[in-house]
């Protein structure tokens, strides 16, 4: 209108001076924040911002909030068209004029909000990589400027194109990723505080740990880990520990244990550590570890995590990068008590689908897991329970697996189970409390199956578990009496149908009785060594011997009557002994559960060796009982190798031992007699039953239990009167050693035992020994009764009598619940008649008719209706 006042109205310009639609442009007043914008930007595009214009913008924009949309919409096209002329130096002054308002005008954000998200939506499409670095560091203050989640949809929507310019590989992106993880770590926080996941978070995961140890070479990675074990052994030195294994693979879990990193502080970084993608990766899993607040954003942390490990093999604790993450993740995680977490998460990986049946990856695994436990047991952190009863049942898939496994799987599953028994030695380390694992094991070998691949699997992982404990709670509070739960189910384990399983039975019930580096076990337990594998280890009876000795030098401090010349004989005898358990013996044992626990003990000898004490576990009288009518039962099955009559003695011997540290009852003392003496009845009679081979088995199980409970009761005579049968080879496959404990020939063709030329030999062996025994039968039966009376005070003809009755098994169940009918039940089941050769319906008959004596259901009326030879035996005891 000034140029039309002018031109076409000049009278109208000089009457009307008061309209301003009259005046020329120039001489309008210009709006103050128009002149704010312009004044903001030089008048060059290289030319510095002005930064004192800036703030009076800013100032007067949160003095005139009505403004604040005109100044957005004006600053959101300049960028658009700064943009289009690649003016990089007006961008940065627009972003700079974005985070000022941030600053100073945050109550009035609503005003300019979405104005700066479409700004960084285009910084964020453009090509150029410095405009991506300052889209980054634009949106990151956006984010930390945020009081709700009113824009966490729009935050949300931008993510993925953060993440994948985080991926930009290259180290002259090392600028870009190191802004894009600053802004991923905004987006964390901002999860955090206001309790928000974003969809794209497995994707912002991948992203930090993609930068995590990006910029380290890997001879750098080598390097480090050298320089990490270096630090490692030295500690241990110092500190005077001992390591943890015999084996390179297990030794190098405590070499995998890596540095921790402290907490960083986002806002006092220095200019290289800004410009680093590696210390903002570490920064964004330091807000991770902020954010798991609970175990289910814990777990829904982790498992990203985890399937990035999964696919980039990042599992191998020395190259790769899960040890490193979660170590970092658990240190972090100390503050909020939530670290044990992070070991049972990872040991519950084990079960994911992407490594259900790659060994390798599961024994890298089970590598840092072994770290992690480690870490936690040093800050005094005990891992939850349900971490051992997950290693356990992996322990029992891999044992499981090994029994039909090809050449390349078996190493591959041996290494799996050292890795596994490994981790179970530092998470037992970790539990202050033991009985709620003996708890554990209780209900694990309640739902024991028949079938014998899975039982003896079942078994061997309750076995490993077993020494663990008595090797690293010697010094703990663990209870010094036998757990009454656990007990009735190794009672009901000793019967079942699977012969190895039954022994398996006796090596827990020895693990758990006895505590201590004595489990290392030589001659006097039923190990075995291959040609290149030697026992190193003194006996278990070591121990029981110092033991036994403390109690005769009790009684003879009480006054004992003991002659000089017998005493010097128990001196000889102990040397003699000593020299024994010097003695290696190499042996090649079939046996399952002795190749398991050998190769655990050879692993784990320096761990054993560290353990202060040996310590026996006391039973009570009913548990005595329960024990010694168990054995009965056991050692009249038909289908016994001489593996099983072994263990019956090592396990019978272990009863006395603890019997008698408790100073048992009157009854006990009685029993330990009698049941000897009875088996030796029925081994002797010609028509027991019992297969000749079996019989035989029997008499040397009886004469070693005899002889051992003589000497722990001081009866010197009663050893000499068993000399003949203790010191001659009448069993080919059996043998009484130095300790009066019962081992297997191992050098003897145990195939052949049960054969029709084995029984011949059998039926020769029993006929000698009953013209010897009946020579001495009665002095054998006068010295017990004699000795019995002077310890338990009662009449000698009375104890006499009672001797020569035959040993009743009690007639409670001594399974709990579940009687031992049960087994029989589930046999036959599992196996119909018609499937089952003429043996073996024999024996199946057989284990109904024990049941049915145990529990005093059956009567001779009824076995008379089976036709099983044994039955006439059952009906005469």
């Amino acid at each position: 209108m000034g140029f039309m006042g002018a031109k076409l109205f000049p009278s109208c310009e000089s009457m009307c001076v008061c309209c301003p639609a009259l005046r020329p442009s120039s001489r309008r007043p210009v709006k103050r924040y128009k002149k704010l914008l312009a004044e903001i930007f030089p008048k060059t595009p290289e030319g510095p911002p002005n930064e004192r214009k800036i703030m009076k913008l800013c100032e007067y924009a949160a003095k005139n909030p009505l403004r604040i949309p005109k100044i957005a919409k004006f600053l959101e096209q300049r960028s658009r068209k700064e943009l289009r002329a690649a003016h990089l130096n007006y961008v940065k002054i627009i972003t700079e004029a974005y985070s000022k308002l941030l600053f100073i005008c945050k109550e009035q954000m609503a005003y300019f909000a979405i104005s700066l998200v479409n700004v960084l939506t285009d910084l964020l499409e453009s090509k150029q990589e410095d405009i991506h670095i300052l889209g980054c560091q634009t949106f990151a203050r956006f984010i930390y400027s945020q009081v709700d989640n009113t824009y966490a949809r729009n935050i949300e929507s931008l993510a993925h194109k953060v993440c994948t310019l985080s991926r930009q590989q290259g180290v002259e992106h090392s600028l870009l990723r190191a802004a894009s993880l600053q802004c991923l770590s905004a987006m964390i926080w901002f999860m955090k505080e206001h309790s928000y996941i974003f969809a794209d978070f497995d994707e912002m995961v991948q992203s930090v740990l993609e930068n995590y140890r990006m910029d380290g070479t890997a001879g750098g990675d080598d390097d480090r880990h050298a320089s990490q074990h270096n630090w490692v052994d030295e500690i241990v030195r110092r500190e005077g520990r001992a390591g943890l294994g015999g084996g390179n693979d297990v030794n190098f879990c405590s070499a995998t244990t890596t540095r921790l990193r402290s907490a960083r502080d986002s806002s006092a970084l220095t200019r290289e550590e800004r410009e680093s993608p590696e210390v903002w990766s570490h920064i964004c899993v330091q807000k991770l570890a902020e954010l798991a607040k609970e175990s289910t954003t814990m777990r829904r942390i982790l498992d990203p995590m985890f399937s990035y490990f999964d696919m980039k093999k990042q599992w191998a604790p020395r190259h790769g990068l899960a040890l490193l993450v979660m170590s970092d993740m658990s240190y972090l995680e100390k503050s909020s008590g939530n670290e044990q977490l992070i070991l049972t998460a990872v040991i519950r990986h084990l079960d994911h689908k992407n490594i259900l049946h790659c060994p390798q990856t599961k024994s890298d695994i089970i590598q840092t897991a072994t770290s992690l436990a480690r870490q936690l047991r040093s800050r005094g952190v005990a891992p939850e329970l349900a971490v051992t009863g997950d290693l356990c049942r992996h322990l029992r898939k891999t044992l499981e697996a090994m029994e039909s496994a090809s050449v390349q799987e078996l190493s591959l599953n041996e290494s799996l189970q050292n890795f596994l028994e490994g981790c179970l030695v530092e998470v037992v380390r970790g539990v202050k409390d033991v009985r709620p694992l003996y708890d554990m094991m209780a209900i694990t070998l309640e739902n024991l199956p028949s079938i014998p691949a899975v039982a003896r699997a079942t078994i061997g992982s309750s076995l490993i578990l077993c020494h663990i404990i008595s090797l690293t709670s010697v010094s703990s509070d663990a209870p010094m009496v036998f757990p009454e739960a656990l007990l009735q189910q190794i009672l009901r384990s000793m019967v079942h149908p699977d012969a190895d399983t039954r022994v398996g039975a006796h090596h827990i019930f020895s693990a758990v009785i006895v505590r201590g580096p004595s489990h290392q076990r030589g001659d006097s337990e039923y190990l075995f060594a291959t040609k290149k594998c030697q026992s190193r280890s003194p006996s278990v009876f070591a121990s029981a011997t110092a033991l036994l000795e403390k109690l005769r030098r009790e009684k003879e401090c009480l006054g004992s009557d003991k002659p000089g010349h017998m005493m010097h004989d128990d001196g000889k005898e102990r040397n003699t002994h000593e020299e024994d358990n010097k003695h290696v013996w190499a042996r090649k044992s079939p046996a399952y559960f002795s190749k398991l626990v050998f190769s655990f003990v050879d692993r784990w000898a320096t761990l054993a060796s560290s353990a202060e004490e040996t310590k026996i576990v006391l039973l009570t009288e009913d548990q005595t009982n329960q024990l010694l009518s168990a054995f009965w039962i056991q050692a009249n099955q038909t289908d016994n190798t001489p593996f099983n009559y072994e263990a019956i003695g090592h396990s019978y011997s272990l009863t006395v031992l603890s019997s008698r540290l408790k100073n048992s009852s009157n009854s006990n003392n009685i029993q330990f007699f009698q049941l000897p003496l009875s088996l030796r009845s029925i081994a002797l009679t010609p028509s027991a039953g019992l297969p000749p081979s079996c019989q035989r088995s029997i008499f040397s199980l009886a004469t070693s239990m005899l002889a051992f409970a003589g000497k722990v009761c001081h009866i010197v005579e009663l050893a000499e009167l068993l000399r003949c049968f203790t010191s001659s080879n009448i069993d080919s496959y059996l043998r009484i050693g130095e300790d009066l404990q019962l081992y297997v020939r191992l050098q003897s063709d145990l195939g052949s035992y049960g054969s029709e030329s084995d029984q011949d030999i059998a039926r020769s062996v029993l006929s000698d020994c009953r013209k010897k025994v009946g020579i001495n039968d009665h002095r054998v039966l006068d010295v017990i009764a004699c000795a019995l009376s002077n310890l338990t005070e009662m009449d000698k003809d009375a104890l006499a009598k009672e001797l020569t009755e035959m040993f009743t098994p009690e007639e409670v169940p001594l399974f709990g619940s579940n009687s031992v009918l049960d087994w029989a039940n589930f046999h036959a089941q599992a196996f119909s008649d018609e499937s089952l050769s003429f043996d073996e319906v024999c024996h199946l008959h057989q284990m109904i008719l024990i049941a049915q004596i145990l529990l005093g259901v059956g009567t001779c009326k009824s076995l008379q209706y089976c036709n099983v030879p044994s039955c006439t035996v059952r009906c005469h005891l």
